[in-house]
């Protein structure tokens, strides 16, 4: 064993720590994990403990030299854990209790790819300080590089390399990633006061932060919806709410796919289209993955179902936003749906999304 392998209370510890991360941060998918198998779902924890983790360094911190430092902190934390000697860090811990399980589970023949954490930090990197997403396109494109990645790392942990099953949950990452930028909104656009820390005392500032408005350029364009309006005005500023249906629709179309391509599958044997990420890791599948059977690519499918959970949450909160007629700022959407645990365990025994 390994001398900076953590003990048994740590992991535990650290198993705690995780879970009650996603209790208070991201309660959908606490409320998920009984979905996935048990096996793996210490790396389902920590894989979103980490995304957590990692997406809180633009809340904490107010200089993008100490959040480049928080990332870089973060890079390193997931090469030692999946090295096997994690940092006293709860998610790093759980991280290589998660790996080294993996690695006996599948005799050495899966792994949790260090590339796919790296890219996450890389894409959440990029977005400190909230620079605008110049179109829609490149949100989607951020989605891809975070919530999509998460559900890959997830299936991997299964063990599960399926294009197929990666092909569905690209779309329902997707789905999810413009969803959870739609529901940030409102804190991004009106962050609460931060105490003056010492870093900034130095350059004088205050503790008031400038929000951004995280709509796409292209879509607010089209609309005709200007920031300053909705610092001014809020849910009342002009075209915020045409702009973000459109938003929202992109996400309703993923998840639209994603249960088309299901279907299309189950009675046809394809998806009906290619995986258009299928090359973005090379050799990221095998020619035996890449020309699987329809029965394998089902059966794949299958028993990857609990993954694809997320899209019962994204769709519940997409209809809350319909509701209130996309009032972004409506407060209802910032609570838990009770009736998350009910809606998914229908969806999952009778196999839809």
């Amino acid at each position: 064993m390994n001398s900076a392998s953590p003990t048994g209370e740590e992991i535990f510890k650290a198993r705690g720590y995780c879970a009650h991360l996603l209790r208070k941060y991201d309660s959908p998918s606490y409320i998920l994990s009984i979905f996935i198998p048990p096996p793996c779902r210490d790396a389902y924890l920590a894989i979103r403990a980490f995304n957590i983790d990692v997406a809180r360094v633009a809340d904490e911190t107010s200089s993008p030299t100490i959040g480049m430092m928080r990332m870089q902190f973060w890079k390193d934390a997931v090469t030692k854990a999946l090295a096997g000697s994690p940092p006293k860090e709860p998610a790093a811990i759980l991280l290589a209790q998660a790996a080294e399980e993996l690695h006996y589970r599948s005799g050495g023949s899966s792994r949790l790819s260090k590339n796919w954490f790296l890219r996450i930090i890389n894409t959440r990197e990029q977005s400190l300080g909230n620079p605008p997403y110049p179109t829609l396109s490149a949100l989607e494109s951020y989605a891809e590089n975070t919530y999509s990645i998460m559900l890959y790392l997830t299936l991997s942990a299964l063990p599960l390399a399926s294009i197929t099953a990666d092909h569905i949950a690209s779309h329902i990452g997707k789905a999810m990633g413009i969803a959870a930028v739609l529901r940030g909104i409102p804190l991004v656009a009106f962050p609460p006061t931060r105490p003056l820390s010492t870093s900034n005392s130095v350059t004088g500032s205050s503790g008031h932060f400038q929000g951004a408005v995280l709509l796409p350029l292209d879509v607010m364009a089209d609309a005709n919806v200007k920031e300053e309006d909705v610092f001014r005005q809020g849910s009342a500023a002009p075209g915020l709410r045409d702009a973000v249906f459109a938003v929202a629709t992109r996400a309703s179309d993923h998840l639209i796919t994603a249960r088309e391509m299901l279907s299309k599958l189950r009675s046809e044997g394809n998806l009906g289209h290619e995986f258009e990420h299928q090359n973005d890791e090379k050799n990221r599948y095998s020619p035996q993955q890449l020309n699987a059977s329809s029965e394998a690519q089902l059966a794949d499918v299958e028993r990857a179902f609990g993954v694809f959970m997320p899209s019962v949450a994204t769709q519940s909160w997409l209809d809350r936003l319909q509701r209130v007629d996309f009032d972004i700022f409506d407060a209802s959407l910032r609570t838990t749906d009770w009736r998350l645990p009910w809606k998914a365990y229908w969806a999952f025994s009778r196999g839809k999304l």
